[in-house]
């Protein structure tokens, strides 16, 4: 086996972050850190935001670091009923500390409910102020199911993150 060849640290990084939560009626329904309308909501030990948990694991991942159940696992007390933002800060101050920040994002959330056009400009200007992009950084496409699934009602989300140097 070879030694890993240097790669130097101005090439950009890139992650991939996923997520599902089960929907259920009654729940609070958070996507990207706003508080949306909906008959159902995602199931989680936290807020259970589907779209910053991905976000999470897409920005630790193209860190090198520890993904976001490592992190703030669900067994712990502590984390329950938390915002996912909070999730996000501590992600971004880790990043901080590798001299890294985000430099564009890409989502994809897929759910039939609660539809995701209504909200999409919102949850584009929330992420963007949460990685201190500008918007047209940040993207976020809404998808059905179409009626595939034929198990619990549920939300997934698919983040891709650009991450650059922060001097660079």
């Amino acid at each position: 086996m070879s030694a890993p060849r240097e790669i130097p640290s101005s090439i950009p990084r890139v992650g991939l972050g996923w997520d599902l939560h089960r929907l259920a009626p009654g729940r609070p329904c958070i996507l990207g850190g706003i508080r949306i309308a909906s008959p159902v909501g995602p199931v989680g030990h936290s807020d259970a935001d589907v779209l910053l948990h991905a976000l999470c694991d897409a920005l630790l991942g193209a860190a090198g670091l520890d993904d976001l159940g490592t992190l703030f696992p669900d067994t712990d007390p502590q984390w329950k009923d938390t915002p996912s933002t909070r999730f996000v800060e501590e992600a971004l101050r880790l990043l901080e500390t590798k001299g890294l920040h985000p430099l564009s994002l890409d989502a994809v959330l897929r759910c039939d409910r609660p539809k995701i056009r209504p909200h999409r400009s919102a949850i584009r200007e929330q992420l963007a102020g949460l990685l201190s992009l500008p918007p047209d950084r940040v993207n976020l496409k809404g998808k059905t199911l179409e009626g595939s699934s034929s198990g619990p009602e549920t939300i997934e989300a698919q983040v891709i993150v650009l991450l650059g140097e922060k001097d660079a």
